[in-house]
């Protein structure tokens, strides 16, 4: 895989209402902030962003089933008087270790990286992820560039920057807020992504959708029974639709991160399905892909929130039909032995305060928490925390995922067991 340009012989020049012609530069105003740029063909963003930095000395750390991209980043800037190495990690979540980070500090010890010089992050969430956290422990902090691959990670793990790495404790405990210099997000990068890993990634933007901009349901749902569009379109990633899903998912995300860069309040909606999702990750050693843990995690906690009375069932209902409708899964197998090492996985979240465990949540009703983080809804649903749920509100959100009927097949092989998907790949 070469680094996408709109000369290369696989690519041929957008038509009008194309996402070429949806490039988009979105700031995150935090302090000192930062762009992040998504649309098609853009290594003139790469290069601007390096030379921006003003870096003499670039290591871009990316996994090997990327090693070509990899090598076309690398010409490309050398070609700009950069001096810049290669530094291959494992793929997906395999990277995200102790011991990889601890080769990455080796090896900036070894080409002399210091703090003029730049970390590039190539690959999915997990690849960005590392460097990140690499990036914000060496030397006490180096700059880091974002370049994600997947879809996933151009709507979530890039943007915001949060890094870190898992541990024995559970996923992405070790970590720190480390900002990029930038994000370049090039949509070519996805014309060779698996489909499942783009359906994964649909996950996270729909998750916007529901916690912040409502119009991004709509869009999708409006595709999905439209004869002419339908699935195709919304994961057409030389098409407008998904250019401005993804346009729409990074804006409400660099709202909130401005807001609240390190996660004191706001910043927790951002985490609506991840509590029970990061516990399903966990059960299943990482079988399952984020965005497919995140899809039950949003039916558990609108579940959850439908029988607190927080919100109208018919909401519970509306998520499980258009994460179904994408292929999404909203069923996972809840025996007495799952719900309890669910429970407990889930007492080790990065929200459990005290070991009582918090929720965010959606509602519909009047406002009975003044120290709930404040959505950035703009229609009838907004977010809110839910600290201690009942046992019989959990067994009741247990049991709306186990007996889910609208697509009860996603998310289990035909043999019944629970290992949704290969490892993730970056």
């Amino acid at each position: 895989m070469t680094i996408p340009s709109a000369e290369s012989g696989a690519q041929q020049p957008a038509s009008v209402g194309s996402a070429a012609d949806c490039r988009a530069r979105i700031e995150v105003r935090s302090i000192p902030g930062y762009p992040v740029t998504i649309g098609r063909f853009l290594p003139d963003a790469i290069v601007a962003a390096v030379a921006d930095a003003g870096a003499g000395t670039v290591a871009i750390v990316h996994p090997a089933p990327l090693a070509r991209m990899a090598e076309s980043v690398k010409a490309l800037l050398e070609s700009g008087g950069s001096n810049v190495h290669l530094v291959q990690v494992p793929d997906g979540e395999d990277a995200k270790s102790l011991g990889v980070l601890a080769f990455l500090w080796d090896v900036f010890g070894q080409i002399g990286l210091d703090r003029t010089d730049l970390v590039i992050g190539l690959g999915g969430g997990s690849s960005t992820d590392l460097a990140g956290f690499a990036a914000a422990t060496w030397l006490r902090g180096v700059r880091v560039l974002q370049l994600p691959t997947t879809l996933l990670a151009m709507v979530d793990a890039a943007v915001g920057g949060k890094t870190g790495i898992n541990s024995g404790a559970g996923k992405n405990m070790v970590g720190s807020f480390h900002e990029p210099v930038a994000v370049i997000g090039d949509l070519a990068a996805l014309d060779t992504l698996p489909e499942p890993e783009l359906v994964a990634g649909l996950a996270e933007i729909i998750k916007c959708g529901f916690i912040a901009d409502p119009q991004i349901l709509t869009l999708i749902e409006r595709a999905l029974t439209d004869p002419g569009l339908g699935l195709d379109a919304v994961l057409d990633p030389a098409g407008p639709l998904l250019a401005e899903l993804v346009q729409r998912a990074v804006r409400v995300k660099a709202e909130v991160v401005a807001a609240d860069l390190k996660e004191a309040s706001l910043r927790e909606i951002l985490n609506y399905g991840h509590t029970f999702g990061h516990a399903i990750e966990k059960r299943e050693q990482y079988r399952w892909r984020h965005g497919e843990a995140i899809s039950v995690g949003m039916v558990f906690a609108a579940a959850l929130a439908a029988q607190a009375g927080r919100l109208d069932p018919e909401v519970v209902n509306r998520t499980r039909r258009l994460l179904a409708a994408v292929g999404l899964p909203t069923s996972y197998p809840a025996t007495e032995q799952a719900r309890a090492e669910l429970i407990e996985l889930m007492g080790s979240d990065k929200k459990t305060r005290s070991g009582v465990l918090r929720f965010v949540i959606l509602t519909d009703r009047p406002d009975i928490d003044s120290s709930a983080p404040a959505g950035r809804g703009t229609g009838p649903l907004r977010t809110e925390r839910l600290a201690g749920p009942s046992e019989a509100a959990l067994a009741a959100a247990f049991d709306a995922i186990d007996s889910d009927t609208e697509n009860p097949a996603a998310g289990r092989h035909p043999d019944g067991s629970t290992a949704g998907a290969e490892r993730p790949s970056s």
